[in-house]
């Protein structure tokens, strides 16, 4: 099944220029870029990026909690709370200001199972926990600790989108319809059904 995601070279991959690094991963797997541009995220955009909703919050800032919990970082201290949704609000914050600290390169792939392809090749959120061989567990540097202790995003060099509908709202928040291009590889056009051999 043909799909689109939406990755985001984020700050840290644009200044450590390994963007060409991280797009040769991508067309070496055979996804096809169809839409890039690079991004200077105001505000809004930056903050319409991550989600608004209670749910994810939640998971967001019970991940971070634990984090704290398992690498004895006072959780009061850092971040004045001890309520999953109260440091959800916290991390989606840091995100947001991550993102608008420098340009970020906004990719549309386009390929089969595309979104799952992307999350694998990408590795875990948390770089000590990507697996050699994935972008973040070859390129990261952070560490949830260093990121809570500093009351900042983890910097892991790379968003994609976790699921179909997700990348749909990505797509079109990043870019318009306009601006993503439909064309054909070679090997596209090389493995092309023939009726002529059913």
């Amino acid at each position: 099944m043909i799909e689109r995601t939406l990755v985001l070279l984020k700050p840290d991959a644009v200044q450590r220029g390994i963007v060409g690094e991280i797009i040769h991963r991508f067309e070496r797997a055979g996804m096809k870029m169809v839409a890039m541009k690079l991004v200077k995220p105001d505000k809004e955009l930056a903050s319409r990026h991550y989600p608004d909703s209670k749910e994810w919050k939640m998971k967001v800032g019970q991940r971070t909690i634990d984090d704290c919990i398992k690498y004895n970082i006072d959780l009061m201290a850092n971040m004045g709370t001890t309520d999953p949704l109260e440091v959800g609000e916290l991390v989606k914050g840091w995100n947001a200001e991550f993102l608008m600290s420098g340009s970020v390169l906004a990719i549309v792939l386009e390929g089969v199972n595309v979104v799952e392809r992307v999350r694998a090749l990408s590795g875990d959120t948390v770089p000590v926990k990507a697996a050699p061989g994935t972008i973040r567990g070859d390129y990261s540097l952070d560490s949830a600790i260093a990121a809570n202790r500093r009351k900042r995003t983890i910097y892991n060099l790379i968003h994609a989108s976790g699921s179909i509908g997700e990348a749909e709202e990505e797509i079109s928040l990043w870019f318009k319809p306009d601006e993503i291009c439909s064309y054909k590889r070679v090997h596209e056009e090389l493995y092309k059904y023939d009726q002529s051999y059913a």
